[in-house]
């Protein structure tokens, strides 16, 4: 990236201030762009303006001036409600900017948003994220994106303030989805193979933690294993990421794999788990929470469980 492009700054309008929205903003705001954020949450938004950024009482009102928006919500619904309901940003936006949508969502609802703002010459990138929580606070998000050449151009320097890999998959929205969902079904079966492998071997007295710390080091081991495993150890279920996103994301792939007459039965087993779990009332906790339903379906102990929040 050349000096001319890093000093290029924004005005951004972020909407949807949870974990991922929030650390997104704030690198926007550490990299030296107007930032204005909206969340039904009061304490998410008073978390933001300890920032610098602005605050709005509306996404609409956020938009306002704006010549990016980012989408940080959870699914097409929300995004849909962003955009056309009530104080949505639609009529506030001015033709010629981009509307940034990194929600988890079908790919025709990826390519049906962004007909509808095409019908006002708003650019539209399906933009998805992975990383986490952490990674969305220190700028280091992965984005599998898709969009015009021109829409890419006009915000790479917003993606570069929130990412330190950005994907340009294609020029046609929609795909920038699907590879998310290849990502959530390898992830969502990845957990829950994570919490089945270790709620068995508690069954079989194993020491929890030399069982991490050899899977770890050997060739079983996967990023989501390494990554949640420690929330089992800790027995801390506080939600990072929730058991409901993967109800939501498994379902979504469910979906386009009927339509596509394609089995998933990996992915079909993981949902099963995970609707289970939400079943059972921890829904809202963190996906590791899966390890919970094993435990209580096998009889076993698992680490002490700290309070979720």
């Amino acid at each position: 990236m050349s000096a001319d492009e890093s000093a290029e700054k924004s005005n951004v309008a972020v909407i949807g201030l949870g974990s991922m929205g929030f650390g997104m903003a704030n690198s926007l705001v550490r990299c030296g762009h107007s930032v204005v954020g909206y969340d039904p949450s009061a304490t998410a938004r008073e978390k933001l303006a300890a920032t610098g950024a602005r605050i709005a009482t509306s996404p609409g009102d956020a938009a306002t001036n704006a010549s990016v928006v980012l989408c940080v919500v959870v699914n097409s619904a929300q995004t849909d409600a962003v955009l056309f309901g009530d104080g949505g940003v639609f009529p506030m936006m001015a033709p010629g900017s981009v509307f940034i949508s990194s929600a988890t969502m079908a790919p025709t609802e990826a390519k049906r948003l962004s007909s509808r703002l095409a019908e006002r010459d708003i650019l539209y990138l399906d933009a998805p994220i992975s990383g986490g929580a952490a990674k969305a606070a220190s700028g280091a998000l992965t984005i599998m994106a898709s969009g015009s050449p021109i829409a890419f151009d006009q915000v790479r320097h917003v993606l570069d303030a929130i990412a330190t890999k950005v994907y340009r998959l294609g020029d046609e929205p929609g795909i920038g989805a699907s590879v998310k969902m290849i990502n959530q079904h390898l992830a969502g079966i990845h957990i829950a193979a994570a919490c089945e492998a270790m709620v068995l071997a508690s069954k079989l007295g194993l020491d929890l933690s030399t069982v991490y710390e050899v899977i770890t080091a050997s060739a079983g081991n996967s990023w989501m294993f390494e990554n949640r495993v420690p929330h089992i150890l800790d027995g801390d279920y506080r939600p990072l990421s929730s058991v409901e996103i993967f109800v939501k994301d498994l379902g979504i792939l469910e979906d386009i794999a009927r339509a596509e007459r394609y089995p998933v039965p990996l992915a079909a087993a993981a949902l099963q788990m995970y609707l289970a779990t939400a079943g059972a009332g921890m829904g809202r906790d963190d996906d590791a929470s899966v390890a919970r339903t094993y435990a209580a379906l096998s009889g076993v102990s698992l680490p002490s469980t700290k309070a979720a929040s």
